[in-house]
């Protein structure tokens, strides 16, 4: 199987400091314990090391019905901040002065917005929403984080080329880093699709813990994967096709759909 790379990896992709997602219990305990939640985020990269405010040491007492959203998107935050240290290694050398910014730094501050805006919307549900998050949403490079919250948490591993999940997990190709340059006005709606590529995994794999012991051998296939790939093609297939209104349409994508146990 194709490895991906923290990811859509967006290797933006599972394409990821990256721990099995926060609403599994796997061996009877939450996966991400150890790793979301942790004061700061950084992880490592060649030349550099970006640096992100830590965001759930700022949120407040979360509602019980909040929990599962509110983990799933601080785990999307780490895999956010582990896609773009493998896009600042896999592009070194590329680009001008303002490259990192442009290219890396700029789309991880969207990304990271509309997730801590989700985190808030999820709390705000059960309880007061909780203000002033946006601005946790700039990070940089070389370890000033943005906006004030020191970083702190150790550096995370650049990730491989396959989304680095926990032993039976999902693993699915990168997208992001078969993608060739994307022209600026297809950028916003490129970024939205792998972002939502690793939602669609996060999903998958809270259904793969969830699930378990259901169905019979062919169950995880039918029911998570093959599912799974559906949404991928529907998604991988808008991403191309936003390119391809401004440049040549990136060809075999498809085949980046396909995931596995």
């Amino acid at each position: 199987m194709p490895a991906t790379g923290g990811r859509h990896r967006l290797s933006r992709r599972t394409k990821i400091a990256t721990a099995a997602l926060g609403l599994g219990i796997a061996a009877g305990a939450l996966v991400i314990a150890t790793t979301v939640g942790d004061p700061g985020a950084a992880s490592a990269a060649s030349g550099g090391q970006i640096t992100c405010p830590d965001v759930a040491s700022r949120l407040p007492a979360i509602p019980a019905q909040a929990q599962a959203e509110v983990q799933r998107n601080l785990q999307l935050l780490d895999t956010q901040i582990a896609e773009a240290d493998n896009r600042l290694v896999t592009t070194e050398g590329q680009g001008g002065p303002n490259f990192v910014q442009n290219a890396i730094l700029g789309p991880l501050q969207d990304k990271r917005a509309s997730t801590i805006d989700r985190i808030a919307i999820a709390i705000g549900r059960q309880g007061e929403k909780p203000q002033n998050l946006g601005g946790l949403a700039a990070c940089s490079l070389g370890g000033q984080a943005g906006s004030g919250a020191a970083s702190s948490q150790a550096p995370a591993p650049a990730p491989p080329p396959a989304q680095d999940t926990a032993a039976g997990q999902i693993t699915c190709p990168d997208v992001e880093s078969r993608l060739p340059e994307i022209p600026a006005q297809a950028q916003a709606e490129v970024q939205r699709n792998l972002e939502l590529l690793d939602t669609q995994i996060a999903e998958a794999n809270n259904r793969l813990v969830t699930s378990a012991g259901e169905g019979g051998a062919n169950f995880v296939q039918n029911a998570i994967l093959g599912p799974l790939e559906d949404k991928r093609v529907a998604t991988i297939n808008r991403i191309a096709t936003a390119i391809g209104r401004n440049a040549e349409k990136p060809q075999g994508l498809d085949a980046l759909a396909p995931c596995s146990r």
